[in-house]
């Protein structure tokens, strides 16, 4: 089931244009990837989708619905350029927050409390926000976004700004508000993270959406036919046997360990490259080069690029 669509939002600010005709689907309980190079869209399409500003043309739907001002209570946004109040106290200006959001104060204290403590942040709570390092004044606006429980969760880079174990903490949260069921649109820079943590991507380049799709299933689809391939006792140099079917990219060795990778043409199996090379040593283990997110990423934008420039 979709949650949020998106219909061919177009917005022009003066003569720029910033989004053109570009339609998303995002799956109900999914972590949707919104990519893209710095400006080439995203930040505006997530101002929309949170009514911030409104589009030129198109529509959008939330839950089979057109977008309307009430759905703001069901959405959190935690935008990448991020602040408090830094002369109010951190604990004071949550509540009042979390207030805005509709929940009452009794409830709030308790779900503040509970996410304070979870977060290490409760001993903070009567201190003034520019007293707290930025990672942990991160946390607090972390905790202000999702204690409503929003069925729509946007996150501009989350872990920006984030130690490796504090980005651990927010990643484990993240999973565990898509098992409780809400739904995740997350925007990054981070492709690692992409494919840690999205089901689902739609990457924009230039105003245009150019890819969407799931993460495994395209980055099958990027895939070139590259293997690499780990020999013991290797027993000649294996550029030296490669033919029409299959090319030889790198040979490395190591000790008495060659690791070679080797990109085949599309009518040569995978069983088929093994025969022809179970003769030069013996293999230790072959797998499938799978291309990363990051992989497709400049891929695919530098294929968009030539096809504009061309």
């Amino acid at each position: 089931m979709t949650f949020l669509i998106a219909n061919n939002i177009t917005k022009r600010f003066a003569a720029h244009v910033a989004l053109d005709n570009v339609s998303i689907e995002v799956p109900k309980n999914h972590i949707f990837g919104l990519l893209g190079p710095n400006g080439a869209g995203k930040t505006t399409l997530i101002r929309i989708i949170n009514q911030i500003t409104g589009p030129d043309e198109g529509e959008l739907f939330l839950n089979g619905k057109p977008l309307k001002p009430e759905h703001t209570s069901i959405i959190g946004y935690l935008p990448e350029e991020r602040g408090l109040y830094k002369k109010m106290k951190v604990g004071e200006q949550a509540l009042y927050l979390a207030q805005l959001k509709g929940l009452k104060k009794k409830d709030a204290i308790k779900q503040l409390k509970y996410w304070f403590e979870k977060f290490d942040l409760i001993k903070w709570w009567n201190n003034k926000a520019e007293e707290l390092s930025k990672g942990m004044q991160q946390k607090v606006q972390f905790i202000i976004t999702i204690m409503h429980e929003p069925k729509l969760l946007i996150f501009d880079e989350p872990f920006s700004g984030f130690d490796p174990i504090n980005a651990n903490l927010l990643r484990d949260e993240i999973l565990n508000l898509r098992k409780n069921g809400a739904t995740i649109i997350f925007s990054t820079h981070n492709m690692a993270s992409v494919e840690e943590l999205c089901d689902d991507i739609a990457l924009i380049n230039k105003s245009k959406k150019i890819l969407e799709g799931n993460v495994k299933q395209i980055r099958k689809e990027f895939k070139s036919n590259t293997f690499e391939m780990e020999f013991a006792n290797i027993n000649c140099d294996l550029k030296a046997q490669q033919n029409d079917n299959y090319e030889i990219i790198d040979q490395i060795k190591e000790d008495e360990t060659t690791i070679a990778r080797i990109k085949t043409n599309k009518l040569l199996s995978a069983n088929e490259l093994l025969q022809n090379m179970i003769s030069y040593g013996e293999i230790r283990s072959f797998k499938e080069i799978i291309p990363s997110m990051n992989d497709v990423f400049i891929s695919k934008i530098k294929q968009d690029e030539q096809s504009n420039h061309n």
